[in-house]
């Protein structure tokens, strides 16, 4: 059935330059299954946008806030206009490392402990044993992670005058550093597709690593125990679903390789994966025999599907 979509991109987040990227590929995908496509860069006057385009459909290609936090998904549930990916509430959960962990750390899925802290309090000591994490609360994309250790450079306290999260946001969450291996595991259409593991080359899996041709080696299938494997697509397949995902989602791992199973950890569930040349859900849908094209198409058969329950 041919559609009139919208795709939406852009946008203000920090995470802006790859959803162009991700719109980008989705319009040529688009174009190549015979849909019409009106492109929109997300803006303050949208709403008119959207309404002056009347589309059947949005694909929303947006990362980050608003597009991934609930705000457009309430904007598009009040316009009526359906829309791929997840919805309003599991989009509010979700984009928040915090209420991800109240919803699914009940429902037995493993994940590290910590606490949310105030900036200023860190220059007056560590809120954790070191090595631990600082990360933002609702940023995606490793945006503003640091990791604290007894031999980095950000000072014992933390330094004023060092660059780092806290100088950018009042509130960071806290966890333990997990030791180990990066891994991935996508799930779409109530499907997970299989485990990358990540190989940076230099440092750690950061903004720049996930984004950067060449800087990161993907592992597909990752060469990890069986059992581990299939723990991690257990538990992004029932994080999935505990959160109410739509579409597709994206669930992000560290391993202790020390420790078996128990020391398989979920971090985050992103609930708006990227769709770039790089990205690792097209990646493990294309090793599963899903062509790009095929998965758009997918995204937007389970969003039509979604509006007819």
């Amino acid at each position: 059935m041919r559609l009139h979509v919208a795709v939406l991109m852009g946008g203000w987040s920090a995470e802006r330059d790859v959803s162009l990227m991700t719109g980008a590929d989705v319009i040529k995908a688009l174009e190549s299954l015979g849909h019409r496509v009106t492109a929109i860069d997300m803006a303050r006057d949208v709403a008119i946008k959207l309404a002056e385009a009347a589309p059947d459909i949005v694909f929303n290609a947006l990362h980050g806030t608003p597009g991934e936090d609930g705000s457009v998904q309430g904007m598009l549930d009040l316009m009526g206009l359906p829309y791929t990916h997840s919805g309003l509430a599991t989009s509010v959960i979700a984009i928040d490392k915090q209420l991800t962990k109240l919803l699914l750390v009940p429902g037995g899925i493993p994940m590290p402990g910590g606490r949310i802290v105030k900036s200023e309090t860190l220059y007056a000591g560590d809120p954790l044993p070191r090595p631990y994490v600082l990360k933002p609360v609702n940023e995606g994309s490793s945006v503003g992670v640091a990791i604290v250790t007894n031999e980095g450079n950000y000072g014992n306290p933390i330094s004023r005058s060092t660059p780092g999260p806290w100088l950018e946001f009042e509130e960071l969450l806290a966890e333990p550093y997990i030791r180990g291996r990066e891994l991935t595991t996508a799930v779409l259409g109530g499907e997970a597709l299989g485990v990358t593991e990540l190989k940076p080359k230099n440092g750690w899996y950061d903004y720049d690593a996930k984004y950067t041709d060449g800087l990161t080696e993907h592992v597909f299938p990752a060469d990890v125990p069986d059992e581990i494997a299939a723990a991690c697509k257990r538990i992004a397949l029932d994080a999935h679903r505990l959160l109410g995902c739509k579409g597709a989602s994206r669930s992000d791992f560290r391993w202790d390789d020390q420790l078996g199973v128990d020391g398989l950890f979920l971090l985050e569930v992103n609930t708006q994966p990227g769709m770039t040349p790089l990205s690792l859900l097209p990646e493990q849908a294309r090793h599963c025999g899903i062509s790009y094209p095929a998965l758009v198409q997918i995204l937007l058969d389970e969003a039509v599907k979604a509006v007819a329950a």
